[in-house]
């Protein structure tokens, strides 16, 4: 059988994906004894609302379900150029009927077809917003994941590739702003990468009601285009002849698409040209600042700015909602977590991609099956339940987590 090996495949970082790696066995590993499930994913999909703290008034925060009421829609974009098509769109919402103040994010672009790329679902930026009582609305662009239309990039043109993007920002604020449960007079509107490039582009024609502009590491890298760092600091420069809506702009001094240098090129363009905006440096973040929205670890990097802006502009910041966090299972005490032939089941593949497992900076987890399949997952929302379901998918057998973080979680009973 021929191996299915993806250790160390790293996920595109302008998405809500951690790093990830595993294996489908060749063949069981024989282990001496009898190793069973090591301590499963903590918690269970029902809440507890014991657990919830208090309000300023004493009284217990309302429970949003884990799945922060999650739903897919489709949202309808009728243009002639394009036809009647939809845009494939998440949102996440607080329990109850409103209304909300909206938040949008705008996600990034993958390398590749933008077809290929997946749904967007930005976990640990909606989990901090619904928290705080918004609903969180997360469109895929045209021509990305399961949307209408074709994503055009066959010109170096960035400021017009933003305007263009910016089409489905503005189709998204409307239909939402159709929703009985959308406070439309309390609007911001996010994004990461690309999607911040979008944002800010979105902001030379907002909808009234739009209060502020969030940007991470935003931009387009079009490395094939000559001078593509001069036409992305011009193409902001634009924007801010036109931008009136106040913005934030969060860059990290390790982030794998922009340097530090460009980041303040393309800052000073914007205000330069009459853009209002605040920029704040986070510094460095594990390995790429460029990851920081995608991982729950980033929320406690990035929030306070974030928290001041919004109140500058009259957004609340305030939490409101109790949502329960991934509990993190005990160290078991079966080794130490750099004891590498110590991990039951795997072969030898295992324990080099076990090698590559401590490399990562947690969040991390790795899991096995006892039929020698394994994974581990960095980084994300969850890499908990990422690392066993991908797990999962390669083995017949049930897949149990052996480490978590800088612990060794598994049980020998």
């Amino acid at each position: 059988m021929a191996l299915l090996l993806s250790a160390g495949a790293f996920a595109h970082p302008d998405l809500d994906a951690p790093s990830t790696g595993g294996i489908r066995p060749s063949s069981a590993v024989t282990v001496p004894g009898s190793l069973n499930a090591s301590s499963a994913h903590s918690g269970s999909d029902a809440e507890d609302e014991s657990a919830a703290p208090l309000n300023a008034r004493g009284e217990v925060l309302p429970t949003v379900p884990r799945d922060l009421n999650e739903q897919v829609v489709e949202i309808p974009v009728g243009e002639i150029a394009d036809g009647d098509m939809t845009l494939e769109t998440t949102i996440f919402k607080p329990s109850g009927n409103g209304p909300f103040p909206l938040i949008v994010f705008n996600h990034g672009k993958e390398h590749g077809d933008p077809r290929e790329q997946a749904r967007s679902r930005p976990l640990a930026f909606a989990r901090e917003f619904v928290r705080r009582g918004y609903v969180v609305v997360a469109p895929n662009r045209r021509g990305f994941a399961r949307s209408g239309g074709t994503y055009v990039d066959n010109t170096c043109d960035v400021a017009t590739n933003g305007l263009a993007q910016a089409r489905d920002v503005a189709a998204t604020v409307a239909y939402m702003s159709r929703q009985p449960y959308v406070d439309t007079a309390h609007i911001v509107v996010a994004g990461v990468s690309h999607g911040g490039l979008t944002t800010i582009a979105y902001g030379q024609t907002p909808q009234p009601g739009v209060r502020g502009l969030l940007n991470f590491a935003g931009g387009l890298r079009q490395a094939a285009c000559v001078n593509w760092q001069t036409d992305l600091s011009h193409a902001f420069g634009a924007y801010g002849a036109k931008v009136r809506v106040p913005s934030l702009w969060l860059y990290g001094d390790n982030d794998s698409f922009w340097s530090p240098q460009l980041a303040s090129r393309m800052y000073d363009a914007f205000v330069r040209h009459g853009g209002h905006a605040k920029f704040v440096d986070i510094g460095r973040y594990k390995d790429d600042a460029h990851r920081i929205v995608a991982d729950r670890d980033g929320v406690p990097v990035w929030w306070p700015s974030a928290a001041a802006f919004l109140a500058q502009v009259g957004m609340p910041t305030s939490v409101r909602y109790w949502i329960a966090d991934p509990v993190l299972p005990r160290g078991s005490g079966f080794a130490t977590i750099d004891a590498i032939d110590a991990v039951p089941f795997v072969d030898d593949t295992g324990r080099a991609g076990y090698q590559t497992f401590l490399q990562q900076y947690p969040t991390r987890a790795f899991a096995v099956s006892d039929n020698g399949a394994w994974s581990w997952a960095a980084g994300g929302d969850d890499a908990m339940s990422l690392a066993l379901s991908s797990c999962a998918k390669r083995s017949t057998a049930p897949c149990h987590l052996y480490a978590v973080n800088d612990n060794v979680v598994w049980n020998e009973h």
